[in-house]
């Protein structure tokens, strides 16, 4: 079935809000922002080990994490199980799921760790890295869905040599 605008603009709606949510939350005093550690932008301030940063720091792992994964991993069975029903497959169901666990984990255990000990121990250079694999994330996914997908490749591979791929040719290489 179709996705309606109204369900489209819900959804986009409810995710401007959720992330809307989750950054005000440290202004207001739940959690707390600090300069990354070579100063070039703001992220958590690893260095709280109270109360309140270990709160919003498992909410937010929660539900900015793991529900997500939850939700990618419970969808894209499904897709996979339609697609091995029709023998068709589009797409690597796969990939979405390993992309936020390899793109936002390493950022996610560096700040459940910072809530159990203190990460200041650890080069200011190594404790940056996480936060910059996170933060290609968007990036990561526009090349993970256009180059996962065989009509985007398709339209790419058009647009760079001016080539029309064979519908036959698509489908040999996916099997």
């Amino acid at each position: 079935s179709r996705l309606q605008w109204s369900t489209a603009v819900s959804m986009m709606v409810f995710a401007w809000l959720f992330a809307a949510f989750w950054s005000v939350m440290p202004l207001l005093g739940w959690g707390e922002y600090d300069y990354e550690p070579l100063r070039t932008c703001c992220t958590l301030d690893y260095s709280k080990g109270d109360r309140n940063y270990v709160t919003f720091l498992f909410a937010l792992s929660i539900f900015n994490f793991m529900i997500p994964g939850f939700i990618m991993l419970t969808a894209y069975q499904s897709i996979h199980q339609k697609f091995r029903k029709s023998g068709h497959y589009k797409f690597n169901t796969g990939l979405p799921l390993r992309t936020l666990v390899i793109c936002w984990g390493p950022y996610c255990l560096l700040c459940s760790y910072a809530a159990i000990e203190n990460v200041m121990f650890i080069p200011a250079k190594y404790r940056m890295i996480p936060a910059l694999i996170a933060k290609t994330v968007p990036t990561v996914d526009a090349f993970v869905y256009a180059l996962g997908n065989e009509n985007y490749r398709g339209g790419i591979w058009q647009f760079l040599t001016g080539q029309k791929i064979e519908k036959a040719e698509v489908d040999n290489k996916t099997k």
